[in-house]
């Protein structure tokens, strides 16, 4: 089961989205309507996927994503907004890694679209992150057994030469 966050300053559309996503998909999700309750949250617990409203009293999206990102960088992280501008759209991707920018208001198929994209991105992301460690053990694996079996034959051959010396 996905853990994912929702944070948004207004209580209807967080109940707006927890209807679209809970219709749909049997998601766990948590819901915040204060970015710095949402973040001392992030602080104890893993989640998958957080879908943040950009603009925020006390602290904006994307601060708050930013922040969650040094927290969690595995955490796909999107930004729901309902003003769009270039400069917020730069700082979201530059800023906060944003995964995805969904505009309000927003179409519900192509929200959870998003949502199950987001989802197979970080599970693949997981993923190859855990194969390039099990690729590395094995490398470094292999390389002890290289040098064991060089040291080996280095005394195999020093044996030989005191024997024929």
């Amino acid at each position: 089961m996905y853990k994912i966050m929702i944070v948004d300053d207004e209580e209807n559309i967080i109940k707006s989205l927890q209807r679209t996503l809970r219709r749909q998909h049997d998601w766990d999700i948590e819901t915040y309507t204060d970015p710095l309750l949402a973040l001392k949250r992030v602080r104890t617990c893993i989640f998958d996927l957080v879908l943040s409203d950009c603009r925020m009293p006390g602290i904006d999206g994307i601060a708050f994503l930013s922040e969650l990102r040094q927290l969690q960088p595995d955490a796909i992280r999107m930004v729901l907004t309902g003003a769009v501008n270039i400069n917020t759209l730069m700082d979201a991707i530059n800023s906060a890694g944003a995964f995805r920018f969904i505009a309000k208001p927003w179409d519900d198929d192509n929200l959870i679209q998003s949502i199950n994209e987001g989802l197979r991105f970080r599970r693949i992301m997981v993923e190859n992150r855990m194969l390039a460690e099990k690729v590395k053990e094995q490398e470094d694996e292999l390389k002890q057994l290289y040098f064991e079996k060089a040291g080996a034959a280095q005394q195999k051959n020093g044996v030989h030469k005191g024997v024929d010396g």
